[in-house]
């Protein structure tokens, strides 16, 4: 049963988005949206424009944003994590050429 936010805009369904705030009926997450706008310096209509969505939409994801802003940045943070954990373990083709250009 999807979780009632105060905007009609934002959805909260458990399977969808993972289970995180993202645009209702579409896929886009809150906190991607919040992270090109916050941390990349984008415009909601440059946002709008390269997603597909209204600016209605992006405008309610960064208020939902800050009305959730210690649980979003969270989510931001532990996806920062994944990815540099992910990083790691990975080996990179590039850097293996690279390596094996200079060795020989």
């Amino acid at each position: 049963m999807p979780d009632q936010t105060k905007t009609p805009h934002i959805a909260i369904v458990p399977g969808t988005a993972g289970g995180q705030a993202h645009i209702a009926g579409r896929r886009n997450k809150v906190r991607d949206i919040v992270f090109q706008h916050e941390h990349l310096g984008r415009q909601a209509d440059e946002i709008a424009s390269e997603l597909d969505l209204g600016l209605a939409q992006v405008y309610a994801a960064l208020a939902y944003y800050f009305d959730h802003r210690p649980e979003i940045e969270s989510d931001i943070a532990d996806r920062d994590a994944f990815i540099a954990a992910m990083r790691q373990r990975t080996v990179s083709l590039l850097s293996t050429k690279v390596a094996d250009a200079a060795n020989g």
